[in-house]
């Protein structure tokens, strides 16, 4: 922890967000790979406070359960949602009722919040011995919000004015309130004691705060965010579409400065939790979700779904769709595939046009190249299979699995009834059913014999088209005889 780290972070996630019109809580919708509540508390933790904790109140267990699927995060419970100042002191009572140092105050629906703008709140609350300090931020119309008034002296705030109780000269001020605060700890928990609730709510403000510390003799300060959108709270899917569109331009400007080619931003993806190396290359109309990485020089796109899947050095995928997969170096991805969870392909390995794949390790340089399903098997190295092969995965109870050895050339058509082995340098026939294991350098042919019965289409379709084409070709051959 830092000089400047906060000794705790209170994240206020009670609300319901009935404006959102949905039957899932506000701060557990996504965008760019995490939930609001989840980007939120991604950027406490670049603090990496001493405490972290998030106050859940409405769908208290779905939230509750959702911060704890991955690192655990510590939650008090607010079983009435009776104000922000009333939340903060629920957040304060997980943590013992009193906190030693700088405590800031967040909301869990400020997505675009980063963790540098927090700190840089931390800093200024910690450089200028404030009692508060508000993070504002100048905005190109600042209707609607509370107005930050400071003393043209000394720079410290003063108060903050709500719009509809502003003057003309005061609405005219761009320096809002963002509802983010540090706050002195042990004042702070002073303070929440004295929060009144003789107002048109009948609620604890947060804000009433600033107040009775400031005619307490202490200072109240405030730290300008860097980027006024910071600080955009969600409120309906309008908004949470702009926070969308806004996180992805930033995180594609990150990818961009990094070294990667992004070709048309406007049509590109990326979640939060993508990773890459330079001269990664990512064609328009791509999407790169989860925990996607992208290693030197591969190259993606375009019109592909990229989710969960470690793409290899110079691999490429062209208009395909990988879920939990990994793609090795020099590989090459369709197009139109669909690598599915389990999927592991080899160094210059192919996965072809129209082939899907399902919890299947593909050996280097072994080629599946167009129309075949591969599930639940795994094929050495330098292997080819034939087009429009089907492994034969499940009996209707049970997934069985399939072995192929290296060096083989499958026939086209083939079908590979599981459980079965197929030995290293092995060859199939076209058109066989393989339903028993396949020695080492043997050919398999699993076919019935062919039989051709002539003269069938002159007295079964006479005067048809076909028989007429048959009577003119063995004409033509009969004058050539």
């Amino acid at each position: 922890m830092s000089a400047t780290s906060p000794a705790a972070v209170v994240v206020l996630a009670a609300g319901e967000g009935t404006r959102m019109k949905s039957k899932t809580p506000k701060v557990l919708h996504e965008i760019s790979g995490r939930s609001l509540v989840g980007h939120v508390v991604a950027a406490a933790r670049e603090l990496d406070p001493q405490h972290l904790v998030v106050v859940v109140g409405h769908a208290s267990e779905q939230v509750t359960a959702h911060l704890n699927a991955g690192d655990a995060v510590r939650t008090a419970f607010q079983a009435e949602q009776n104000g922000t100042g009333h939340a903060v002191r629920m957040g304060l009572e997980e943590l013992g009722g009193s906190v030693e140092g700088t405590v800031i105050v967040v909301c869990g629906d400020t997505p675009l919040l980063s963790g540098e703008t927090l700190g840089a709140l931390a800093a200024t609350h910690a450089a200028d011995a404030n009692a508060v300090t508000v993070l504002s931020a100048e905005v190109p119309d600042s209707t609607g919000y509370g107005r930050i008034l400071r003393d043209p002296a000394t720079g410290a705030v003063t108060e903050i004015v709500e719009h509809k109780d502003a003057t003309d000269e005061q609405r005219a001020i761009r320096e809002i309130n963002s509802g983010v605060f540090a706050f002195d700890g042990r004042l702070l928990g002073d303070a929440l004691g004295k929060v009144r609730t003789d107002n048109s709510q009948g609620e604890e403000y947060l804000t009433d705060v600033l107040s009775i510390l400031r005619e307490a003799g202490h200072r109240v300060g405030a730290s300008v965010a860097g980027d006024h959108r910071e600080i955009l709270g969600i409120n309906n899917r309008l908004q949470l579409a702009e926070a969308r569109r806004l996180l992805n331009e930033r995180l594609l400007e990150r990818a961009m400065l990094a070294g990667v080619t992004v070709v048309d931003p406007a049509s590109t993806l990326i979640d939060a939790t993508v990773t890459y190396e330079r001269d990664a290359v990512v064609h328009p109309g791509t999407q790169l979700l989860g925990t996607t990485h992208l290693a030197e020089d591969s190259e993606v796109g375009p019109n592909s779904r990229i989710e969960n899947t470690a793409v290899g050095t110079g691999a490429r995928v062209d208009n395909s769709v990988t879920l939990s997969a990994e793609i090795g170096a020099g590989a090459l991805v369709g197009p139109y595939a669909y690598l599915r969870p389990g999927t592991r392909l080899g160094a210059k390995a192919k996965a072809g046009t129209y082939v899907e794949m399902k919890n299947a390790t593909i050996g280097e340089g072994t080629k599946v190249p167009h129309l075949s399903y591969v599930g639940d098997a795994t094929i050495g190295d330098h292997t080819n299979i034939g087009a429009a092969s089907v492994f034969v995965n499940y009996d209707g109870v049970a997934k069985h699995h399939t072995t192929i050895g290296s060096h083989c050339r499958t026939g086209s058509d083939n079908m590979f009834v599981a459980p079965v082995t197929v030995g290293d340098g092995v060859y199939t026939a076209a058109g066989s059913v393989i339903t028993k294991d396949v020695p080492a350098g043997s050919l398999a042919v699993a076919r019935g014999q062919q039989r051709n019965i002539e003269g069938w289409v002159a007295r079964k379709r006479p005067g048809s088209a076909a028989a007429q084409a048959a009577q003119a070709s063995s004409q033509e051959t009969d004058g050539q005889s």
